[in-house]
C-alpha cells in the first residue's frame, strides 16, 4: 500500500519521524535529569565529614527562632532547644514571635529565653530575622537559624561550634523527619533524605557548595547581620543567601551529624502551598541568577554560583519519578505494537534502572520498610500535589504563605 501511494509514504515517514523526535527529546532531557542524580548519589558515599579542631574554642551563639503562629509546636521545640549540652552562658534562645496567642507568649516568657513579640507588615522570615538582628547585641559568633517545629538533636550546638574554625561562613545541618505518622509524612521524609544525600552530601565529596535547607543552618553571625540587611526575599530567603554566598564564592558546608528534627506535613493543602513557595521561589532565583551566574563562570571562572542556578531548574525528585515512570513504559509498549524495535526501547528501560538505582541508593536504610512500601500507594496523589502546586505560583513571591504545623512529639532525646 505504502509502495502504491507515494504520498502516503511520505506522509507516513514524516509521522515516524515526529514520534522518534518526540522520544529522542524527552530522552535526553530525562536523562540530563538523571545524569545529574546517579552522579551526585554516587558522590554521596564519598563525602567525609568535616574535620573538628580538637583544642576548639567555646563560641557564643544566637539560635534564632524566626514564628508565625506557632503556637502548637514552639513550646516543645524552646524545651529542646535548651536542653542543649553547651555552655549555658555560651548561648541564647531568641523567639521572633509574630501574631501568637496570649497564652503561648505568657508560657514563653516563663522560660529563660529572648522574646520579641512582633507585628509586622507584610510579614516574611527575613523581616523577622532583621527585626531580631537590630535588637540584639554583637557580641555573638555564630547565627542559627530554625523553624518553629524544628528541635536540635543533642550535641548539635557543639558540633555547629565546632567547625567554625575561623574559615568556616556556612553550615547547613542535617534536617530528618521528626514525625512518620502518615503516608504524605514519609514520602516528604524520604524525598529529603534524597536531598541531603544529593544536593548536600554529594555536592561538598566534589568540593560543591552545599544547598541550604531554609532551617538547621548556622552561619558566622557578623556575615549573616550583613546578609540579611539586603535580604528582601518573600518567600525562599535562603536561596537568596545562598545564591550571595556563592557569588562571593564561598562555601556552604554540610554537617551530616548534627541533626534537626523538622516536622514533615500531613495536610494536603499545607503540602502543596509550601511546594508553591519552593517552586515559585526556584523559579524566581533562576530568571533573576542565571545570566549573572553565567557571566561569573566565563569571566571569573566561577562555577558554583553558575552551577547552583543550574540546579534551580532541576525537576522535583517526585516529577523526575513520575516522568520516567510514565513515558518509558508509554513509549515502551507503543514501540513493541508499532514493531518499532529500536535502541531506543534499550535507553527507555535504561532509564528506568538509572532511576531506580540513582533514587534506591539516596534513600537511607531505615527507610526500606513494610510502613514505607504501604506509603508508596500514595504517590501518585503525590504527584498530582507537585503538578497542582505548580499550576498555582502566580503572584506567590508577592505574598507570604504559611506552613502550618501541629505535630508536637519530640525526637530530639
Amino acid at each position: 500500500m505504502l509502495y502504491l501511494c507515494p504520498e502516503l509514504h511520505y506522509e507516513s515517514l514524516m509521522v515516524v519521524k515526529i514520534y522518534f523526535s518526540i522520544q529522542i527529546v524527552i530522552i535526553v532531557l530525562l536523562a540530563l535529569s538523571l545524569i545529574y542524580v546517579l552522579f551526585f548519589a554516587i558522590a554521596a558515599y564519598f563525602y567525609r565529614f568535616p574535620k573538628i579542631a580538637e583544642d576548639k574554642v567555646l563560641k557564643r551563639i544566637a539560635v534564632l527562632f524566626p514564628c508565625y503562629r506557632e503556637d502548637n509546636v514552639i513550646i516543645e521545640s524552646i524545651k529542646v532547644a535548651l536542653l542543649q549540652d553547651y555552655p549555658k552562658e555560651k548561648f541564647d534562645v531568641i523567639i521572633i514571635a509574630d501574631s501568637f496567642l496570649i497564652s503561648t507568649l505568657e508560657i514563653i516568657r516563663t522560660l529563660p529565653v529572648l522574646l520579641f513579640e512582633v507585628e509586622i507588615e507584610n510579614r516574611t522570615k527575613s523581616k523577622a530575622l532583621n527585626y531580631a538582628l537590630d535588637h540584639i547585641d554583637e557580641s555573638y559568633d555564630i547565627a542559627v537559624v530554625m523553624d518553629g517545629d524544628n528541635q536540635m538533636s543533642p550535641g548539635f550546638l557543639d558540633k555547629i561550634n565546632a567547625v567554625f574554625d575561623g574559615r568556616t561562613i556556612a553550615v547547613q545541618g542535617h534536617r530528618i523527619a521528626k514525625n512518620s505518622n502518615s503516608s504524605l509524612a514519609i514520602l516528604d521524609a524520604i524525598s529529603e533524605e534524597i536531598c541531603n544525600n544529593i544536593f548536600r552530601k554529594g555536592h561538598r565529596a566534589v568540593g560543591l557548595s552545599s544547598s541550604l535547607s531554609g532551617s538547621g543552618m548556622a552561619f558566622k553571625f557578623d556575615y549573616f547581620k550583613k546578609l540579611m540587611r539586603k535580604n528582601t526575599a518573600v518567600g525562599g530567603f535562603d536561596k537568596e543567601i545562598e545564591l550571595e554566598l556563592l557569588k562571593e564564592g564561598i562555601a556552604i558546608e554540610f554537617l551530616s551529624e548534627a541533626i534537626v528534627f523538622d516536622e514533615k506535613t500531613n495536610d494536603s493543602k499545607a503540602f502543596v502551598n509550601q511546594r508553591r513557595r519552593w517552586f515559585a521561589a526556584q523559579y524566581f532565583y533562576f530568571r533573576h541568577d542565571f545570566f549573572s551566574s553565567l557571566k561569573l563562570f566565563l569571566f571569573n571562572g566561577n562555577f558554583g554560583y553558575f552551577f547552583k542556578t543550574i540546579q534551580l531548574i532541576q525537576p522535583q525528585r517526585i516529577l523526575l519519578l513520575g516522568a520516567v515512570f510514565t513515558f518509558s513504559p508509554a513509549f515502551l509498549l507503543l514501540n513493541y505494537f508499532l514493531h518499532i524495535h529500536t535502541i531506543l526501547s534499550t535507553i527507555w528501560l535504561s532509564l528506568i534502572v538509572m532511576c531506580v538505582f540513582s533514587f534506591g541508593i539516596s534513600v537511607p536504610g531505615k527507610y526500606y520498610s513494610i510502613k514505607t512500601f504501604l506509603a508508596l500507594r500514595y504517590l501518585p496523589k503525590g504527584l498530582f500535589l507537585v503538578i497542582s502546586s505548580m499550576l498555582q505560583l502566580k503572584g506567590v513571591n508577592e505574598n507570604f504563605i504559611h506552613t502550618k504545623h501541629s505535630y508536637n512529639k519530640s525526637r530530639a532525646k
